[in-house]
């Protein structure tokens, strides 16, 4: 049995396309990348939601966030001992290419956060480490192709695994 978790992530575009990631290192599956985001608080809305987990991760507290839905999806994963489904509400973001500001060491420690970097659509694109959603080239590659869409793709539930690979979803 799993407990329901609710989340928010933002992808964070720079002016050529890349995606700003961290990679994490998770009990249950293991080493991955993902965008930055978290859990969404009591009270709080997805876009509040990702709004914070930006700034307690990156330390930037300029960052517009576009009040578009790139995706939803669910996958499961363990946090703090604790087996989850999460469901998240994926944003899109555009800013310049920066490093996190700020000491986030700590923050970095306890969400397991190993290190970050950006990545380029052709970057996604070749052989890494698993994405959190797998799906994310095809979207990225679709949004730099058609822009944002109209309405938020749903995933569904995606069993982790490896990254899905080939033309725009």
């Amino acid at each position: 049995m799993r407990t329901p978790r609710e989340a928010a992530r933002v992808a964070v575009l720079d002016p050529e396309g890349s995606v700003f990631m961290f990679r994490y290192d998770n009990d249950e599956v293991g080493v991955h990348w993902a965008m930055p985001g978290g859990g969404t608080e009591p009270g709080e809305s997805p876009l509040e939601a990702a709004e914070r987990e930006v700034r307690e991760e990156t330390g930037w507290t300029d960052l517009r966030i576009e009040d578009t839905v790139l995706c939803l999806w669910e996958h499961d994963f363990t946090r703090a001992g604790v087996p989850v489904r999460q469901h998240e509400h994926i944003f899109l973001a555009h800013a310049p290419r920066r490093e996190p500001a700020g000491d986030l060491t700590a923050a970095h420690t306890a969400d397991k956060i190993l290190t970050w970097r950006w990545w380029s659509p052709a970057e996604l694109a070749g052989e890494h480490e698993p994405l959190w959603p797998p799906q994310l080239p095809g979207l990225l590659a679709g949004v730099l192709r058609n822009g944002a869409p109209a309405t938020p793709v749903d995933l569904g539930f995606v069993p982790n695994g490896p990254v899905v690979r080939g033309e725009g979803i």
